[in-house]
């Protein structure tokens, strides 16, 4: 807050970075909120033989929001890992990264980073089978790739490390990057998993199909538990609310602090301008006791004995307006005429 009142840049950044922090992370928290409320409110359907005959009976033919357990069944074919052996699969995701070290020009340290240099992702149609091999119904799950907490089982990783010589040692110091390797990943939803999809059920053309949901509703397939995938999903909720808070706090107490500071400036100048005009009519007074005329009073006269010319600056006031020996006869502890504020230190003001 400057001498003006007005509050700094540094409190301006503040309350409009903590603000727009704040925005955002309330945004982020009602839409995990809301997902996790309509989680709560999901309609659980087993697979089993019954559950043809549910949908057609529902009006529709189809549960706008369901959540299914069942088990990874291809379809048709499989896909095959390239690097385990007998490993099938219904989703495989091959990655390549790119590992180095930069040099952070401002903390003068080297950082790792990692870049992806190349990903593919490979799927064929499968479905959600029952746990119970005897039970023939099956899910086909439309879009996975679209579904979120598709969490991959990591079934290969190997790191290549590359090879340095000196020449390229020198470059790299010179260039501020210096590469660590290529990470090789392969990820794959395997035959056999246990699967929980969250989307809209539906019967069509005698095949049961799990796709993602109108509405604005949240589509998830994921290995985890209904319970659990609800359990992650609150975890994430907190999150979000607790930065809302603090955000928010902080976003709340700088603008009373600028407005607290405002009102300070404010109540501290209407302190000064009735101390000045009181003063004025004490001069006024003075000047009518001593029978002298205002206009035969210079500018530059003490305001306290109206004859000498002011020689001496007040601090931290600034005030320019006695003589040396009207301030030796100020009472202690000895303050300004005009404000009223206590003189810390005085300077002399020598006029060429």
């Amino acid at each position: 807050m400057d001498s003006s009142g007005k509050p700094s840049t540094t409190q301006i950044v503040v309350f409009a970075t903590s603000s727009a922090l704040t925005a955002l992370f309330y945004s982020i928290y009602r839409n995990r909120a809301t997902t996790v409320a309509r989680l709560k409110e999901a309609k659980k359907m087993s697979i089993d033989q019954d559950l043809k005959n549910i949908l057609s009976e529902t009006p529709g033919r189809c549960v706008p929001y369901a959540v299914i357990e069942g088990v990874v069944r291809n379809v048709k074919e499989t896909l095959s890992s390239q690097f385990v052996d007998n490993c099938k699969g219904v989703i495989e995701r091959l990655t390549l990264k790119e590992e180095k070290m930069v040099w952070n020009r401002t903390t003068h340290l080297w950082n790792s980073t990692e870049k992806v240099i190349h990903q593919r992702t490979n799927t064929v149609p499968f479905s959600l089978g029952s746990h119970d091999e005897d039970i023939t119904a099956a899910v086909r799950v439309i879009r996975p790739l679209d579904a979120a907490e598709l969490d991959l089982e990591t079934t290969y990783e190997n790191f290549h490390p590359t090879v340095q010589s000196l020449s390229s040692v020198i470059g790299h110091f010179i260039s501020g990057e210096r590469p660590k390797g290529i990470h090789e990943t392969e990820e794959m939803l395997r035959v056999g998993d246990s699967i929980t999809g969250v989307g809209e059920l539906v019967l069509d053309n005698n095949l049961i199909k799990l796709q993602p949901p109108k509405q604005g509703f949240r589509y998830f397939l994921t290995r985890l538990d209904y319970e659990s995938l609800l359990r992650k999903q609150g975890n994430s909720v907190r999150l979000w609310r607790i930065l809302t808070l603090v955000f928010g706090v902080a976003a709340c107490s700088t603008l009373i602090f600028i407005l607290w500071k405002r009102y300070v400036h404010h109540r501290q100048s209407k302190k000064e301008r009735s101390m000045l005009e009181e003063f004025k009519e004490q001069q006024k007074k003075r000047m009518r006791e001593l029978n002298i005329e205002e206009s035969n009073v210079s500018p530059t006269s003490c305001t306290v004995c109206l004859s000498r010319e002011r020689s001496c600056v007040f601090l931290e006031c600034g005030h320019v307006c006695a003589c040396a020996q009207c301030y030796d006869a100020l009472p202690e502890p000895k303050k300004c005429p005009i404000c009223r504020a206590a003189i810390d230190r005085v300077v002399p003001l020598y006029n060429s």
